[in-house]
């Protein structure tokens, strides 16, 4: 029975939050976490870590006490490789552009080149949806928000 549940998601995913949980509980001990009436910073890593600990405990539970159904490998039957590669250079765009030409290039480019990686997304409707985030976050961040974070640049 054990080894069938090896093949579940579930599994691995509520194994991985438990670690991720107990490691960030942990991890909250170094800082003062005060009392509930006077918040220290390690407060909301300790109560985060308990929280993510109990969700993983209580999936990984649950993956042991169902039974194996018929999608339940860990990979996809077809690898969605350019998917894949879209969305993890997304953010790797984002940070090359931010750091030389500033948040809207950045922000486009992330959008556009993650948005590609839906095998039903076009150019024009990707170009669409980079530019709508990119008017939005533009507003949010620099104008409501005001982080420092120049909308252009031209290099370091």
């Amino acid at each position: 029975m054990f080894e069938t549940q090896l093949k579940k998601r579930d599994f691995y995913a509520g194994g991985l939050m438990t670690l991720i949980g107990a490691a960030v509980t942990l991890d909250s001990t170094t800082y003062d976490v005060g009392t509930m009436t006077h918040m220290g910073p390690g407060m909301f890593p300790l109560i985060l870590g308990i929280v993510l600990t109990i969700i993983g405990v209580l999936i990984f539970g649950t993956a042991l006490a169902t039974p194996l159904g018929p999608d339940e490998s860990i990979l996809p039957e077809q690898r969605e490789w350019r998917g894949w590669a879209c969305i993890l250079a997304g953010p790797m765009l984002f940070i090359l552009f931010g750091e030389f030409l500033g948040m809207a290039p950045a922000t486009f480019v992330c959008v556009f080149v993650s948005a590609l990686g839906d095998r039903t997304a076009t150019v024009r409707g990707s170009a669409i949806l980079a530019l709508g985030i990119t008017v939005f976050g533009v507003l949010l961040f620099s104008y409501i928000l005001q982080l420092p974070f120049p909308i252009f640049r031209w290099g370091m």
